[in-house]
């Protein structure tokens, strides 16, 4: 008698992940959630103080970095490249992140890898105060490789209508805060990928277990959010940008308003090594590596110039680094310094 596991789909251990998460992703609950663990749906309530209240949405994957995580069984820290994706994209609407879902796509399940991956995601949401209300995971023999996975998740979020952040509100004059980016966060992983194929050297470097380039990469993204929702409750903020694909010069553009640019000063910063180490390994020019990487930057806050120390503070009471970075201009368009 032919079985569904003959035709590569386990159950038994699906369910095994299930136990195995259930301890991780209910510690992000609280009284707000609605449903139970395990159901078809779950939801949460809009919470208290909002008058006319928002609802925003958020999508988003860690792309291929999945890839090197595979290829070197790194996976805890997965989760928190996800969140950081997800909910960093919300708070640069003004939104405060409330909830979340995870998608696993794997080739089979192993219930170590899985269960490590979905752990990783509810320690950063728990750390977010986002509540992890459920996920799925998704066997495909077949069409993916047996270790292959992939890994894509969902927010959502609640903002006063009159104060979503839409870059309307930037105004020549103002000052662009960069706050610091310790890693590659999770974009630019083709890139990356590609040098690995045309580098033995660098290839050596990431396979060696007592190296730290494989370390280096895959570490975790930091979450924005704590520090930007922090500010918002404390300065005047104009503009919110998440420093993902396209870097500074693709990322800026989508919050400046019509006839507002600005100059980045890029001696205001020290990008890590490794954007160093990718430059002088790829031969590719400045311009290149800043729509790849985000440079050492993974978020950018425009505020009046009179509030930009204060804004720093805040940003650096939170427990991130910051500096002015920029200035906005009556001109359009992003130009590196």
């Amino acid at each position: 008698m032919a079985t569904y596991r003959d035709a590569g789909v386990d159950l038994d251990a699906a369910d095994a992940v299930v136990d195995r998460i259930k301890a991780a992703v209910t510690r992000t609950w609280h009284e707000g959630v609605i449903g139970g663990f395990g159901g078809f749906a779950a939801g949460i309530t809009i919470p208290t103080g909002y008058k006319n209240p928002v609802l925003m949405m958020s999508t988003d994957g860690v792309g291929t970095k999945a890839e090197l995580a595979r290829q070197t069984r790194r996976f805890d820290g997965l989760g928190w490249d996800l969140v950081a994706m997800c909910i960093d994209d919300l708070v640069a609407a003004g939104t405060r992140p409330i909830a979340m879902t995870d998608y696993v796509a794997v080739g089979r399940i192993d219930i170590d890898v899985v269960s490590t991956i979905v752990r990783s995601v509810a320690a950063a949401c728990e750390q977010a105060g986002v509540a992890l209300l459920g996920g799925e995971t998704a066997e495909h023999p077949g069409v993916m490789d047996a270790d292959a996975f992939d890994l894509a998740g969902a927010a959502l979020g609640v903002v006063e209508a009159d104060a979503v952040i839409d870059g309307s509100a930037i105004r020549p004059g103002d000052v662009v805060i960069g706050i610091e980016s310790p890693n590659l966060r999770s974009n630019g992983f083709s890139f990356v990928r590609m040098l690995l194929k045309q580098s033995d050297a660098f290839a050596r470097d990431f396979a060696d277990p007592d190296g730290d380039t494989a370390a280096t990469l895959l570490e975790p993204s930091v979450l924005y959010t704590p520090a930007v929702l922090a500010l918002l409750e404390t300065v005047d903020v104009h503009g919110l940008a998440h420093v993902t694909g396209g870097g500074l010069p693709g990322n800026l553009p989508r919050i400046l308003p019509d006839g507002c640019g600005t100059t980045i000063d890029t001696s205001t910063w020290t990008p890590p090594p490794m954007f160093t180490a990718l430059g002088d390994m790829s031969g590719a020019d400045r311009a290149e590596l800043f729509r790849t990487f985000n440079m050492g930057i993974g978020f950018a806050v425009m505020v009046p110039s009179n509030q930009a120390a204060e804004a720093v503070g805040v940003i650096e009471t939170a427990g991130r680094s910051a500096a002015v970075i920029g200035h906005i201009e009556a001109r359009s368009g992003v130009r590196l310094a």
